[in-house]
């Protein structure tokens, strides 16, 4: 089906506006006036008019609307935000936090702000109140900068400083954020102390593209060494031509700063330089170096990477002192699927092998090593931790049953939850709160109000919490508590289609596959008309606004305007309509179509330039370069197998599903 056709397909007009529509839809989808409100204003106007000056930092604003929201049912919400805009102002008091949390004991935002506190704490070095602090925080003790602090603490009262030390490192190198404030005065102390390499923790940061902080890091060495590293920072490539051979330790330091800089921007002419510069460092040092230009090779999808890997030896991944090698040793893996011509079976086993433990454990890497321990003639070993993850709805589950030639097994329906099973979850005042910040608008504060209700507890409880979110029509909550449940599965709830006909009328006539298409809608927005991304992408299918300006305009709808977008049918319209054209622009292929409906179409197309033979789709998805991109393909090609089997309708197996991705140039394309 060409483009041209899919205007035809759909029709030309669009459905009138629901005289029904909600408040909460026209805030969603950025009605204009929707936040500014008028003198006849309703409280939830205010409210969310309260919630924009809140994010616009005006607190005389804030201040205004909060005396008139004293009695809203989510003014505990507008009072959070006025201390929380003291504490950034840092103008609150200890007090004044006590007196929040025990106005509002056990909530959400109570934990919310006692964190807010330790972070403010930690900052101004009051390292004793932000302990006292976290005796009773719940959630985001994983927050890198609460944990650095913690670790801060620690270290500063650490009789045994060494093995804290030993903990700060390693805390160090595996943060995502490790170059946030209180990560880098966590380092600071190290360093001080003589725990921490200040050279070692450059290179870390360099090695993560953290180049602030790297430059921060280096004011910290003597001067001279100080403007070694900013050469090496700045001008990597100069400094490795000119002063790499240099005899001092301070040189070797800075050459391998340098060379780990230009891995990230030139991995070919990084390379290049170290294959002159590299023989006379320790094997882990090669290793370490290596690993970092094969892993970047890797992400670019170049296909030099493996033989830049093959280089490193068995020492790629093994340096303690690196940061975050469990990354580095999953591009080798990916590096190795793409050799040429064909996967590199002992080097993915070995990369595997050479991860943590924790991360061996991964379904991912499980599953490679399966793979990989078959094709290496270790059948029953490979099929034995293919069988450890076999069943269920995941990608890997589903993957491994079908190379076991196993049917996937579905768990049987649990006994549906009673009324009095779904009763006290009606009268959740906490489930109340989330209700009422769904109905605003605020999604993200929505879900964490709902989410705080759901610890602790069992299956039973989870299915008749689902149950209640399904009661109150959002689906999205339903299947995100339904999916906590371990050993009581309930696939109706994890797996629902609730758009029915009205999405079969649209896939039908653009020919789409309807349970791809549901499965892509779950993994979007999980069937919530109101959700909106935090790049603005809004509605069912999660369209962007120009986006849907633009199908609009290709199928003629001279009836659309922007303040429709988050209206289930025109979202739906649209979204079928952009879906079938991205199809038809990559040639028919789902796995590529699926990608390019996240990521766009241009990248895409640059990522099947990359291929220099054809390439099994399960392979052309473990290595897609971004790592959202990357699980969201995994999730909708999952997803749409489920779909169909619960459909009844003889489904394609997963593996076909992906196809064989055959090479093509990237060429230009109008679609956005």
């Amino acid at each position: 089906m060409v483009v041209a056709s899919v205007a035809a397909a759909i029709g030309a007009a669009l459905p009138a506006p629901g005289h029904a529509r909600t408040r909460a839809a026209a805030h969603a989808a950025g009605a204009p006036g929707a936040s500014a409100p008028s003198g006849t204003e309703e409280p939830d106007d205010l409210f969310r008019a309260a919630h924009d000056a809140a994010q616009a930092g005006d607190r005389a604003r804030l201040a205004s609307l909060a005396r008139r929201l004293s009695n809203h049912p989510l003014a505990s919400y507008v009072e959070y935000w006025q201390l929380l805009a003291l504490i950034k102002d840092e103008q609150a008091q200890q007090g004044d936090v006590d007196a929040f949390i025990a106005r509002h004991p056990g909530t959400v935002l109570a934990d919310r702000l006692r964190t807010d506190w330790m972070i403010a704490l930690g900052a101004h070095g009051d390292l004793a109140g932000f302990d006292e602090m976290a005796r009773g925080q719940v959630w985001w003790r994983d927050d890198p900068q609460v944990r650095c602090y913690a670790m801060l603490s620690r270290y500063r009262q650490a009789d045994r400083r060494a093995s804290v030390a030993a903990e700060a490192r390693d805390l160090l190198l595996q943060s995502r954020d490790t170059g946030s404030e209180a990560c880098m005065t966590l380092a600071s102390a190290l360093i001080g102390a003589g725990d921490l390499a200040p050279w070692r923790r450059i290179r870390n940061l360099v090695d993560l593209g953290l180049l602030g902080a790297a430059r921060r890091t280096a004011v910290l060495l003597p001067l001279a060494d100080a403007t070694r590293a900013a050469q090496a920072i700045d001008h990597p490539e100069k400094w490795l031509v000119a002063h790499a051979r240099g005899p001092t330790r301070s040189m070797r330091a800075a050459t391998l700063v340098a060379i780990a800089r230009l891995a990230r921007e030139q991995p070919e002419r990084a390379a290049e330089l170290a294959n002159d510069l590299l023989p006379a460092l320790a094997a882990t040092e090669r290793g370490s170096i290596w690993g970092r230009i094969g892993h970047m090779a890797a992400y670019k999808l170049m296909p030099e990477a493996v033989d830049w890997y093959r280089r490193g030896g068995d020492t790629v991944g093994t340096d303690p002192d690196d940061a975050r090698n469990d990354e580095v040793l999953e591009w080798q893996v990916r590096a190795a699927l793409r050799a040429r011509p064909a996967p590199d079976w002992t080097m993915v086993h070995a990369a595997v092998q050479r991860m943590t433990p924790d991360h061996r454990k991964d379904a991912t890497w499980t599953y490679w090593d399966g793979r990989a321990q078959i094709a290496l003639g270790r059948i029953r070993e490979g099929r034995d931790q293919l069988a450890s993850l076999a069943g269920g709805t995941s990608f890997y589950g589903r993957l491994a049953c079908e190379d076991l030639g196993m049917t996937p097994p579905m768990p049987p329906q649990p006994p549906p939850p009673t009324p009095e099973d779904i009763a006290p979850f009606a009268s959740n005042a906490g489930l109340q709160r989330a209700l009422k910040l769904l109905e605003v608008g605020l999604q993200n504060e929505g879900v964490r109000e709902w989410n705080w209700q759901m610890r602790g507890l069992n299956d039973r409880q989870l299915l008749a919490a689902a149950e209640f979110a399904r009661t109150q029509g959002v689906i999205d909550r339903m299947i995100s508590t339904s999916e906590r449940t371990q050993v009581e599965i309930d696939l109706a709830q994890r797996f629902p289609a609730p758009l029915g006909e009205r999405l079969s009328a649209y896939t039908s006539a653009l020919g789409l596959d309807e349970p791809w298409v549901n499965g892509l809608i779950r993994q979007e927005s999980r069937f919530s008309p109101q959700a909106r991304s935090a790049t603005g992408a809004q509605g069912l299918m999660q369209l962007m606004p120009a986006t849907a300006r633009f199908v609009a305009r290709r199928l003629g709808l001279g009836d659309y305007a922007p303040e429709r977008i988050a209206e289930p049918d025109v979202n739906l319209r649209l979204g079928t309509a952009y879906l079938r054209m991205v199809l038809d622009d990559l040639d028919g292929v789902a796995v590529l179509a699926t990608a390019a409906y996240n990521a766009g179409p241009g990248r895409v197309r640059q990522w099947r330039a990359a291929l220099t033979q054809p390439l099994d789709g399960l392979i052309f998805t473990e290595t897609i370069p971004l790592s959202e991109t990357r699980e969201y393909v995994k999730r909708v090609m999952a997803n749409s197998v489920v779909y169909a089997a619960a459909a009844g309708a003889a489904a394609p197996s997963l593996r076909s599903r992906l196809a064989t991705i055959v090479p093509k140039a990237a060429t230009t394309t109008d679609l956005p």
